[in-house]
């Protein structure tokens, strides 16, 4: 792919030299016909041009280094074995702006990153400075809330953490819920048994877990009840102990109902509360669970709140886009 330098301001231009060890993954890094490149260059305003095991970068001098750390961020995790596709490539792009971000961007190769979880299927790293706080609260804290919109990983990353964990005996069980706000207490309109009648409002939660176990093993984990899938009505009168639990779509329970999930937590447990506090689908006189739980209990030890934004979408670009749209250029 022919490319051509992009012009840097006058006494701005700067050229930086990286060297790699193994010049055979470079292609990788490189993408196919140079996309991954193409991405850096356009991003951030730079020239790359490849000559062996070196690649020369040439623009204003911050960019420069802000492309040199990236190259090396893409070409560390490929050495790790981990898969590089372009939301990797825009998320290690993102993240080189970050000053905090150093470990991820430039850790050494021969060691593992210092934030990531590991699953049956892949290990996971963050794709946003948000995600590394999430990862690390979702270690420390005993109650975690994630706010914040659709595509910054708030679920798929709890569910990964609770695979992981199930995985190494760390915990017993895996219970994962969410309220049917839609069909309110009237599933008995809908076909079939109690499973089948609420599966439809659980499946992004199924999505998560097949992504992250094979289909045996999380039929299997669910047949043998190490995995439980249910809606939040199905928890009252319970104490949760030995269990990694997470409610989803937590901004359309009331405020009982999610003083009734919380005081389910038991020992040996670890709890993650995840919601859109702006997409709310409960009627307008009712107050939401999430957005109470957060004003009593933010700062109370053992507890974390983790706000994404919509800078933290990870998902195809044009969902930031959709969401900025919706919510306003202050969102």
């Amino acid at each position: 792919m022919s490319r051509k330098p992009v012009p840097a301001k006058a006494g701005d231009r700067s050229r930086l030299e990286v060297m790699f060890d193994k010049p055979q993954l470079l292609g990788r890094v490189f993408g196919e016909y140079d996309q991954n490149l193409v991405a850096i260059e356009n991003k951030l305003g730079v020239y790359i041009a490849a000559r062996g095991n070196k690649l020369q970068i040439e623009g204003e001098a911050s960019a420069a280094a802000r492309a040199r750390d990236v190259l090396t961020g893409l070409y560390n995790r490929i050495v790790q074995g981990q898969d590089i596709d372009n939301g990797a490539v825009e998320a290690v792009i993102a993240m080189s702006s970050e000053p905090t971000l150093e470990g991820i961007i430039r850790h050494d190769v021969s060691e593992s990153p210092t934030v990531m979880i590991r699953t049956r299927k892949k290990t996971i790293v963050p794709r946003s400075a948000m995600q590394i706080r999430y990862m690390e609260a979702l270690v420390k804290h005993d109650i975690i809330f994630a706010l914040g919109p659709a595509g910054t990983g708030k679920t798929y990353l709890a569910v990964a953490q609770a695979v992981s964990q199930l995985i190494t005996g760390s915990v017993d069980r895996l219970i994962l819920s969410r309220p049917a706000v839609e069909a309110g207490e009237r599933l008995g309109f809908l076909p079939g048994d109690m499973k089948e009648k609420v599966d439809p409002y659980l499946r992004p939660l199924y999505d998560a877990l097949y992504d992250c176990l094979p289909a045996e093993q999380v039929e299997r984990r669910i047949a043998s009840g190490e995995i439980e899938i249910a809606p939040i009505a199905f928890m009252r009168g319970r104490t949760l102990a030995g269990s990694f639990i997470i409610l989803d779509e937590a901004q359309n329970t009331t405020p009982s109902q999610m003083k009734m999930f919380l005081t389910r937590f038991g020992e040996n447990s670890r709890m993650v509360v995840c919601g859109d506090p702006k997409q709310i689908d409960l009627p307008d006189i009712t107050k939401s669970g999430l957005a109470d739980a957060v004003s009593k209990l933010e700062g109370v030890d053992g507890i974390a709140t983790v706000r994404f934004g919509v800078a933290d979408v990870v998902r195809h670009p044009i969902v930031g886009r959709i969401v900025q749209a919706y919510e306003g250029p202050d969102a």
